[in-house]
């Protein structure tokens, strides 16, 4: 088992590539002013699409690009609501008929809570 140990080369933390011959790919600095007052650049590949904002590393605050890019506006779709997806499948005509024929129920005492059905059960008993 000691054999087959590297002694002193601290394995996974040291690289033992050199960089001679190697040619890297072209990069810009671009520069970001987030509102707090930070400014900061980041280095980017020259064919990268350059974002218009990007998060701050002091603050978290999202800063803007300096090259005058502004962030796309994106149209956001207002949120469905119950209401909305209900009269997708129903119309106004019959979402009436349906609570007409509940409100007869309800009022009938076939449905609704337990403790109105057993009032109106008590006093059918009562009259009878």
């Amino acid at each position: 088992m000691g054999e087959r140990t590297l002694r002193g080369a601290r394995l996974g933390g040291q690289s033992f590539e050199d960089e001679r011959g190697i040619e890297f790919a072209a990069r810009q600095n671009i520069g970001y002013a987030c509102p707090q007052g930070h400014e900061f650049e980041i280095p980017m590949s020259v064919e990268a699409e350059v974002p218009a904002n990007w998060e701050c590393p002091r603050c978290g605050a999202q800063a803007l690009s300096k090259h005058g890019q502004t962030p796309e506006v994106k149209a956001e779709k207002p949120a469905r609501t119950h209401w909305d997806m209900l009269l997708e499948r129903r119309s106004m005509d019959e979402l009436e008929e349906i609570l007409t024929e509940r409100l007869e129920l309800l009022r009938g005492g076939e449905i609704g809570p337990a403790h109105l059905h057993r009032q109106q059960t008590k006093k059918k008993a009562k009259s009878a």
